[in-house]
């Protein structure tokens, strides 16, 4: 039998829980920012299981709120084949 309330379906799809990957993702975040990511996570996870369009509007809105509060950017990745730069010490 599915534990609906502690393991539900739509948030154990593909061997991992929504929960544990909302925890990683939110490392470092906190407030707003760590509240706003994880929803969004939470609703892009699910939207297929259980929402539908419903649950991609509800993702796209706890982005936005994210882009109008200016939440900074994550720097750019390292060209491919390319170590992260360093900075020198001048």
């Amino acid at each position: 039998m599915t534990d609906t309330v502690n393991h539900p379906p739509h948030y154990t799809a593909g061997g991992v829980e929504c929960i544990d990957a909302l925890e990683a993702a939110t490392v470092g975040l906190t407030g707003i920012e760590a509240v706003c990511t994880a929803n969004a996570i939470k609703y892009l996870w699910r939207w297929k299981r259980k929402g539908g369009i419903e649950d991609l509007r509800k993702a796209r809105w706890y982005i936005e709120r994210l882009i109008a509060r200016g939440a900074p950017p994550a720097p750019p990745p390292p060209p491919p084949g390319r170590p992260p730069s360093k900075p020198i010490d001048c």
